[in-house]
């Protein structure tokens, strides 16, 4: 069966992002690292030797990011959307990816690089499709007042529908 990598195009911060990302991830590490030839470099306008494309793994998931020049930017029509048990994992990777990135709604943020990202708790899933509609809007409701996801919030407004009077 073929596999299917996400491959990632940075202006010159492929190095610098690749040891950003696997910093924060468990099972995760630089496999390779491939530098321009003659040939790519007379191409590319990049010197010869330089670093051409990083192959990573974050979570065991592989990756390949690219030097390739200031073409092409990022932009949220793709996002990595990271499941977290714990707030905690929110909490952390909340932190270590908006650092100098941006904060948006519902648990999208975009990264120094200008990667998006959703950090999104397991449990959102249940919450929002589980068979009682009215709790789901109420988790609704609170998840789009929220930039940082918080779970205890977010199971709050789903039992909250299901007291007496509400």
């Amino acid at each position: 069966m073929a596999k299917i990598t996400p491959f990632l195009w940075f202006d010159n911060q492929a190095e610098e992002a690749v040891r950003f990302y696997t910093s924060m991830f468990k099972k995760s590490k630089i496999l390779n690292v491939a530098c321009y030839g003659e040939a790519g470099a007379k191409a590319s306008g990049r010197p010869k030797g330089s670093v051409m494309t990083v192959e990573f793994q974050l979570a065991g998931q592989r990756f390949i990011a690219l030097h390739g020049g200031p073409g092409f930017k990022f932009n949220e029509a793709v996002s990595f959307v990271v499941s977290c048990k714990t707030q905690g994992e929110v909490d952390y990777l909340w932190q270590k990816l908006s650092a100098g990135g941006k904060e948006a709604q519902c648990g999208w943020l975009k990264d120094k690089f200008g990667v998006s990202w959703q950090i999104v708790p397991e449990i959102l899933g249940k919450l929002l499709n589980g068979p009682d509609t009215a709790a789901s809007q109420r988790v609704m409701q609170a998840l789009l007042k929220m930039a940082k996801l918080d779970i205890k919030a977010l199971k709050r407004a789903y039992e909250d529908a299901h007291k007496p009077g509400k």
